[in-house]
């Protein structure tokens, strides 16, 4: 009989060693899952960070526009209008960029401020003059909303090209 109760206190201990955690591993594990998802979370920050000063640099220089990005830009934008069309919709996002583009760092844009445009630099000045030279008097409207709040402020600017009836 003593025999199988030092059976019963190995198995006993050898459960307690190797299959279960105590209260304490637990919550060291707990702490280091929590650490490891953290630091994986900086490590994209730092990624999606470097993206985002890459583009603003990219979107705050003006395009050379010649005749062939004009004819670029002008096919790429009648492709993407007719396909919203065959769609069915009325409207469709043009442009997306950061707020930072904007002088004011999109708040006329935000409250619905009339002078808005004068508040552009860089690459979204030059679509809303593209909207103002090319598609305006062809009936095309155009408005900026703010589309995403990162951390409850104006993140992105939406540029959004409108040609279905006006409501009212």
């Amino acid at each position: 009989m003593e025999k199988s109760k030092t059976n019963q206190d190995d198995q006993h201990h050898e459960l307690g060693d190797e299959t279960f955690m105590s209260a304490d591993d637990l919550r060291n594990y707990m702490v280091e899952m929590q650490m490891a998802k953290a630091s994986k979370e900086i490590g994209v920050m730092d990624v999606s960070g470097k993206a985002r000063e890459s583009l603003l640099k990219k979107m705050s220089t003006p395009l050379d526009v010649t005749p062939e990005i004009l004819q670029e830009v002008t096919q790429n934008l009648l492709f993407k209008l007719r396909a919203a069309a065959k769609r069915g919709e009325t409207e469709l996002m043009v442009m997306r960029f950061p707020t930072a583009l904007c002088s004011d760092k999109g708040r006329a844009i935000n409250n619905g401020d009339t002078d808005w445009p004068e508040t552009l630099s860089g690459r979204p000045r030059q679509a809303y003059e593209f909207w103002g030279d090319h598609l305006k008097e062809a009936g095309y409207r155009l408005s900026a909303t703010i589309i995403d709040w990162p951390g409850g402020l104006p993140g992105d600017v939406g540029f959004f090209l409108r040609w279905g009836k006006t409501k009212g």
